[in-house]
């Protein structure tokens, strides 16, 4: 059975994925596909665990919610990885553009269209993430609990069990580090102002990220 395969049958509108039930929209499961499509496995059951994850926090605090939202920008939050475009631009704007783009062309309102790429855009970052609108709290949330174990404690160990079962982690701790890097290594501008530039700093020979500081005293105007 495929990662994709694994959701069980509700109705029309909804699924039962690692025993926790979801929405299950026509644009849902387009944007699970469209992640199996362009994730490398290791790296879709990483946006399968983090949408059930938020989820299942979405539920424990009682968060009202736009839940297909928090489902296509969990699921797609990390197409960017993928992505293989030389516009320089970080992998959560281009995996951001890339998910609005979906929501939009399947007719979501421009304002929910928007929430998504919030969503995506700010995954990585849970100091700004986290304060937003609940969606995208509640994705950043999701995401970081898969990625770092942050909020870990908060979830039964049998609920955690069940996901990891259904969608297995592949080596993901390896795997990211190797995709950051690559990122690193052939588009490093677009690194310098975000968390990619620690993986540069610890695993990529020869980088050297421009400091901020500098950046403030190099400039032109007049004090």
């Amino acid at each position: 059975m495929s990662s994709v395969e694994q959701v069980l049958y509700l109705n029309a509108a909804a699924r039962v994925i690692a025993g926790i039930v979801v929405p299950y929209t026509p644009l849902i499961a387009h944007a699970v596909t469209h992640a199996h499509e362009q994730c490398e496995p290791y790296l879709f059951n990483h946006a399968m665990r983090s949408w059930l994850f938020a989820t299942v926090i979405a539920r424990a605090r009682n968060a009202t919610h736009d839940a297909e939202v928090l489902a296509i920008a969990s699921v797609l939050h990390d197409v960017g990885l993928s992505a293989t475009s030389a516009d320089g631009l970080r992998f959560e704007v281009k995996g951001a553009n890339t998910a609005r783009d979906l929501a939009s062309a399947a007719g979501m309102s421009r304002r929910r269209a928007q929430l998504v790429w919030d969503s995506v855009a700010l995954s990585s970052t849970p100091s700004i993430g986290l304060y937003k609108e609940p969606e995208v709290a509640l994705c950043a949330a999701g995401v970081w609990l898969d990625w770092s174990g942050r909020g870990y404690a908060g979830i039964p160990p049998s609920q955690i069990a069940a996901i990891v079962d259904a969608y297995p982690r592949l080596s993901m701790k390896e795997r990211f580090i190797d995709a950051v890097c690559d990122i690193v290594e052939s588009h490093p501008a677009s690194t310098y102002d975000n968390f990619a530039r620690d993986f540069g700093e610890r695993f990529v020979p020869g980088y050297e990220a421009p400091s901020t500081v500098d950046r403030l005293l190099d400039s032109p105007l007049r004090e």
